[in-house]
C-alpha cells in the first residue's frame, strides 16, 4: 500500500480540553459572532473586513500584525468590523510549496502535523487573547475544521474546494459564516450550488460519525476573479458582475443575498497594490446601485507587514512567503478610505 500511516493524531475534543479557551474568550467570541452575524442578515450596516497575511507563517509577525488591526478597529468600529485572516492552511495548485502552519510550524524545517495543530490553536487562541479581535481561518481539509470551531469567527471555503462535496456538507453544520468563492474557471452557478447546499441540512459521515446538520444561512459567496481558457486572470468585482450575481441570487430561495469581494488573487491578477483601486471601485459601485450595497458585506484583503512577497529562508519580518500582499501603511490608509466612504 503506498501510504504509511505514521502516528496516530489527537482528536479535536483532546486538543480542546488540553488547550482550552478562558471563559472570556467564549464570551467575547458570542459577541464577535453575532456582530458579524448582523452584517451578513441586513441589520448592520457596517462592513466585514477579512483582511491579513496570504499565509500565517510565523506567530511573532502575525500577532504583531494582529495588533496593529486592533488598534486600527478601535477607530472604525462604527463603520467597519475587521477579521483578521489568520490562514493556517494552504492549497496549492501542483501540491508543491509551503502548505501552511498545519503542516509546518516553521517554513524552513520538515513537516510536524502533531506540531501544527498544537501551533494552530495556540495561534488563534493568542490573537484572542492580545487583540480581542476573533479570526478567520481557510477550511482547506473540513475534518480539520473541529480543531478550530470553538474560536473562529468566519471560515473560508477556496476556489478549488467549492465543488468538493464534503466542503459543502460541512459547511452546512457551522454557525458562523462560510465564504464559498467562485471556482478557478469562474462559473457562478458551481458557487451558486454550494451555497444552496451549504444553506440545507443533511446527513453524511464526518471524522467517523454519522451526522445532521441544521444548515449554515450565514452561507454566501465570495468573488475571486477567474482564469480564462488561455489561462488569462480576469476579474469578477466590476458593476456588472455584481448586479449579475445580485440576480443570481434573486433565482435563488436563499436566506441571505450576500457577497464578499476578495480584492486578490485573479481580480488583481496577483498584483497586490491593485487591491486599493479595487476596492474603491466596488464602493463607488454601492453608491450607484443600492441592490450592489444590500448584496456587498465588505472585501477579503491580503495585506501584511511589509509590501509584497519572499522566498522561504529570506527572513525579512512580516512579509509573505506565499502570494504579495499590501503593506502595513497601505493597508491602514485603505482601512481609514474604506470607512470614511460608508
Amino acid at each position: 500500500m503506498n501510504m504509511n500511516f505514521i502516528r496516530k493524531l489527537p482528536i479535536p475534543q483532546d486538543l480542546k480540553k488540553e488547550f482550552a479557551l478562558p471563559q472570556e474568550i467564549v464570551a467575547l467570541k458570542a459577541k464577535r459572532d453575532e456582530e458579524i452575524r448582523k452584517v451578513f442578515t441586513g441589520e448592520s450596516d457596517k462592513m466585514i473586513l477579512i483582511i491579513g497575511p496570504c499565509s500565517a507563517d510565523r506567530e511573532d509577525a502575525v500577532l504583531d500584525y494582529v495588533g496593529r488591526l486592533a488598534r486600527v478597529q478601535e477607530k472604525v468600529a462604527d463603520k467597519l468590523l475587521i477579521i483578521p485572516r489568520i490562514y493556517t492552511n494552504k492549497p496549492r495548485t501542483t501540491g508543491e510549496g509551503y502548505k501552511g502552519m498545519v503542516h509546518q510550524p516553521d517554513p524552513e524545517k520538515q513537516e510536524d502535523m502533531l506540531q501544527g495543530l498544537i501551533s494552530m490553536r495556540h495561534l488563534h487562541t493568542k490573537a484572542v487573547e492580545m487583540t480581542g479581535l476573533t479570526c478567520a481561518d481557510e477550511m482547506l481539509y473540513p475534518e480539520n475544521y473541529r480543531y478550530l470551531s470553538d474560536i473562529l469567527s468566519y471560515v473560508a471555503i477556496g476556489a478549488r474546494s467549492v465543488e468538493n462535496q464534503q466542503h459543502r456538507l460541512t459547511a452546512s453544520g457551522l454557525d458562523i459564516p462560510v465564504g464559498m468563492k467562485n471556482p478557478t474557471g469562474g462559473d457562478l452557478s458551481v458557487m451558486m450550488n454550494s451555497l444552496v447546499a451549504a444553506q440545507a441540512s443533511h446527513t453524511f459521515l464526518y471524522r467517523g460519525w454519522e451526522v445532521r446538520t441544521e444548515g449554515n444561512p450565514l452561507s454566501h459567496a465570495i468573488l475571486r476573479g477567474y482564469v480564462d481558457t488561455n489561462g488569462r486572470s480576469l476579474p469578477n468585482y466590476h458593476f456588472e458582475d455584481l448586479i449579475a450575481l445580485y440576480d443570481l441570487y434573486q433565482k435563488k430561495n436563499l436566506a441571505n443575498k450576500a457577497v464578499i469581494v476578495d480584492t486578490n488573487h485573479a481580480n488583481s491578477g496577483k498584483k497586490y497594490l491593485e487591491q486599493v483601486r479595487i476596492c474603491n471601485e466596488v464602493l463607488h459601485s454601492c453608491r450607484h446601485s443600492e441592490e450592489i450595497r444590500s448584496l456587498v458585506k465588505g472585501f477579503m484583503i491580503e495585506s501584511y507587514i511589509e509590501d509584497g512577497a519572499q522566498k522561504i529562508g529570506e527572513g525579512v519580518y512580516g512579509k509573505s512567503i506565499t502570494d504579495p500582499c499590501l503593506g502595513w501603511e497601505k493597508s491602514e490608509n485603505l482601512i481609514y478610505q474604506i470607512a470614511d466612504q460608508l
